[in-house]
């Protein structure tokens, strides 16, 4: 078992899901709460990473990170080096090939909210950002676990935008899913079953904690 890979990946879907819950949060909250048809465009730009293929997201990203664009040059004249093949690049494609998962499921939990009580507490006075924290946070925080694990997981098995962005370097860019396709390539098939496995016990015990987490004590599904 590669550790290495394995301790970056953890580090890589804990460091992704995290800003991705920053980001989602008060996004998810203006597509439910705010208003106009800019809106729509929007959600729809948030969903693409379900429908674009995964290498060719990495390959946008790479082009656009990399020294032949001016966005790029001026990201490695202000950290001093590109992002494309390194942690911080792996992180900025993850968070946005993981922003559906993260939205998507805030979004159903914010508008399951009853109309009335988002009703009653602006006529009380509460500010947007009171009424996102104090009320939909709260009353969608199943919605918003689901997210956070759904974002772990999906970032846990990434694999066209790592490897399209982030290459295979040992130590800062290689990670499980990576080393599951170089064992399979050398027909190491004793450790990609490892590797493999690692992968499924992982998706496996967060997917139970999710429904575990979304049954009352009488057994009945909220």
């Amino acid at each position: 078992m590669d550790w290495q890979a394995l301790a970056l990946t953890l580090k890589l879907a804990s460091v992704t899901t995290v800003i991705l819950l920053a980001v989602a949060v008060p996004l998810a909250a203006l597509l439910v709460l705010g208003r106009g048809r800019w809106l729509s465009a929007l959600e729809a730009l948030a969903a693409l990473p379900l429908v674009l293929p995964p290498t060719v997201l990495g390959f946008f990203l790479l082009v656009l990170l990399g020294p032949r664009t001016s966005f790029g040059r001026g990201i490695i004249a202000l950290l001093g080096h590109p992002l494309a093949f390194s942690f911080s690049g792996l992180v900025v494609g993850s968070v946005i090939y993981s922003l559906p998962f993260a939205v998507q499921p805030i979004v159903a939990g914010f508008a399951a909210v009853e109309t009335s009580l988002v009703d009653a507490a602006r006529l009380l006075g509460a500010s947007s950002a009171r009424l996102v924290l104090s009320l939909l946070v709260p009353l969608a925080r199943r919605s918003i676990l689901a997210a956070a694990v759904l974002c772990f997981l999906h970032t846990v098995g990434e694999f066209g935008v790592v490897l399209m962005l982030g290459g295979d370097i040992p130590g800062a860019t290689r990670t499980l899913s990576i080393v599951l396709y170089n064992q399979v390539e050398n027909f190491d098939y004793a450790a990609a079953n490892r590797t493999a496995a690692i992968l499924l016990v992982l998706s496996v015990t967060a997917l139970a904690a999710i429904y575990t987490g979304s049954r009352p004590r009488g057994g009945r599904r909220a």
